[in-house]
């Protein structure tokens, strides 16, 4: 090969090699531009974005807890009513069963002694007397007879209507079970959502998220010394029950919230008002909803130290007040039982217990 030829080839090898750098170039660039969507990461939550979240799904979780409080409460008389008729179907049955045993022996004793027909028995008998008040023995022995079988009778009746009333009261408990299963899950996975953003904080900020009740109010050991100093006002319980149940609550400062809890370490926002109208010897039902009737209402105005007090349009949160202006409540799941301001909510009712 001669010098030019070989200058040639040189040069068309550099000109493939620059097309070639160039097609990469352009497909690698076509490339990062056409997957740029997939690869940019959405941008991180800020603190009060993540907050704000988890604060509006602990308040879902909590509104599905009370519904789920409700079903627990309705299965748990379900269940009680159930065990009660199984009982009662026993004590029939074994009446039944003793009613029964009692016509048979009547029946075999009467096929033993081979009943003749009463006309030939007449005319046989030696003695008509003796005859005619043997008659009248079997008449009314035969009256008592029918009176057991009328008796047996009404007795299976009454076993069958028990047996439909429990089997009743099982479906009713099953599908309750069921419904348990389903409010459980959707509680679990809001809390399970919060967590996720939870995750998505520092430590820092995790901390300072959950150092809050999630209604408004501030956390914290400090907060609730200052808050139990404003609630020791001069405002004094309408009653030493009330007292009591104040008394109690103050006792759970600390404890830790537990969705569907009602102590003695853990609660729930109306596990812990029902624990403590309990311990005062005031059976309080086991909902929010259900608590904001069991009790004469009162004004804000008017507000006393032992009262229940609603929040939100479902009355899905509720507190006892303390006094001085300060609730105790369990505000939500990673917080515990603590004072709060008592307008640090939207404010719907209270209800002073019986």
């Amino acid at each position: 090969m001669n010098a030019r030829v070989a200058s040639h080839s040189k040069a068309a090898a550099g000109r493939a090699t620059a097309r070639t750098a160039g097609v990469i170039a352009l497909v690698g660039a076509a490339t990062v531009s056409a997957l740029g969507g997939f690869a940019r990461a959405d941008p991180q939550p800020t603190r009060a974005e993540v907050e704000a979240k988890v604060d509006r799904l602990h308040h879902e979780a909590e509104e599905a807890v009370e519904e789920y409080n409700g079903v627990a409460e309705k299965a748990d008389r379900t269940e009680r009513a159930l065990d009660d008729l199984r009982d009662e179907a026993a004590r029939k049955t074994a009446r039944l069963n003793d009613a029964r045993d009692a016509l048979g022996s009547f029946a075999t004793a009467q096929y033993r002694s081979g009943t003749a027909d009463p006309t030939v028995q007449l005319a046989l008998s030696a003695e008509p007397e003796d005859y005619l008040s043997r008659a009248a023995l079997l008449e009314r022995v035969g009256n008592r007879q029918a009176a057991a079988l009328e008796g047996v009778g009404r007795q299976l009746q009454e076993v069958e209507q028990v047996r439909t009333k429990a089997d009743d009261r099982l479906a009713e408990l099953t599908d309750a079970r069921a419904e348990l299963k389903r409010r459980k899950s959707a509680i679990e996975g809001k809390l399970a959502e919060a967590r996720r953003l939870l995750d998505t904080l520092t430590a820092e900020q995790r901390d300072a998220v959950l150092g809050t009740d999630g209604h408004g109010g501030a956390g914290g050991a400090a907060g609730d010394r200052a808050a139990r100093d404003a609630a020791r006002g001069p405002v004094q319980a309408p009653n030493a029950r009330a007292a009591r149940a104040v008394s109690y609550a103050q006792g759970a400062v600390g404890s830790p919230y537990i969705w569907g809890a009602v102590g003695p370490g853990s609660f729930d926002c109306s596990g812990l008002t029902q624990a403590a109208w309990g311990a005062a010897g005031v059976s309080l039902p086991r909902t929010t909803y259900t608590q904001a009737a069991a009790g004469t209402t009162v004004p804000r105005s008017a507000l006393a130290p032992g009262d229940l007090v609603f929040y939100y349009s479902g009355l899905t949160h509720v507190g006892i007040y303390a006094g001085g202006g300060q609730i105790i409540h369990a505000p939500r799941p990673g917080a515990t039982v603590r004072y709060a301001p008592v307008d640090s909510m939207p404010f719907v009712t209270a209800v002073r217990p019986a």
